[in-house]
């Protein structure tokens, strides 16, 4: 039996024509402080949302300060890991809040982030099982970031590895795994392959338009079912229009070269 409230919340956080989705997370507030562009969030949600964004993940916190009042509508995907980078062990993430109160607070959807090849990765599995658990039951989308990341990783884009986190992601029951582009489609469509669920791509650094914008096309034309972007979104000169574009990319197929274009002719 289809579980009504999940098939619900899932279409607030994706494009029910296309079966994809672009996300922009913004927790990073929690990891490394006020970086620019998580400022003043409810301005930066503003922009996201015009842009046409789908979703964005935050903590607590982004529903309490940065929720809209006004505008296009978006869906809110509420994290509940977390770690900063003081931290001597920062790879180690621990919940910090719960599938129940996501939803008392409104969120269309959980994340939670899992760094496979760190020392306590076991104690993240098994959060991650709890949660998966949790999210089954209130039918609740569940998106698992999965990072090769940790003392046994020499390299946290090799395709064996991200092929292992991807693969992991779904077996725990997530309804996306987001996870690292492997840098060109031919390997990223293995990580594709090997994962039943959905794969989104994360940004990761701050990147060139052209390289970001590259990474978007090699990902979809892999399989990839969308995107989730933060810094090159929200630190970006124009936020609602980089958004705008890369959902054109993810949705309707826009090409690089063309994205490039309409970037430059926006900014005349």
């Amino acid at each position: 039996m289809i579980n009504v409230g999940k098939a619900i919340r899932m279409e607030r956080i994706m494009n029910r024509e296309s079966g994809k989705t672009v996300i922009v997370p913004l927790d990073h507030g929690v990891t490394v402080g006020p970086i620019d562009g998580l400022i003043d969030m409810s301005k930066t949600v503003d922009l996201i949302a015009e842009g046409g964004a789908n979703a964005v993940i935050g903590h607590i916190g982004l529903p309490i300060y940065g929720h809209r009042h006004h505008g296009k509508d978006i869906g809110l995907i509420l994290h509940l890991s977390a770690s900063t980078m003081l931290s001597p062990k920062p790879n180690k993430k621990v919940l910090v809040n719960t599938v129940k109160n996501a939803l008392r607070m409104g969120a269309d959807g959980v994340s939670i982030h899992i760094n496979i090849g760190d020392e306590y990765e076991a104690e993240m599995l098994k959060d991650f099982g709890a949660v998966a658990v949790e999210c089954a039951y209130w039918g609740m989308p569940l998106i698992a970031m999965m990072y090769p990341r940790g003392p046994m990783i020499k390299n946290e884009r090799d395709v064996e590895v991200v092929k292992l986190a991807a693969r992991v992601g779904a077996e725990m029951g997530a309804d996306f795994v987001k996870t690292n582009y492997t840098g060109d489609p031919e390997s990223f469509a293995k990580v594709v392959e090997g994962c039943p669920a959905p794969v989104l791509i994360a940004g990761g650094s701050k990147m060139t338009d052209e390289e970001t914008f590259a990474m978007i096309e090699g990902a979809m034309n892999a399989g990839a079912r969308g995107l989730s972007i933060g810094r090159n979104a929200f630190q970006h000169k124009d936020p609602g229009l980089f958004v705008k574009i890369s959902s054109m990319m993810v949705h309707e197929g826009l090409k690089a070269r063309d994205a490039i274009e309409m970037l430059n002719a926006g900014r005349k």
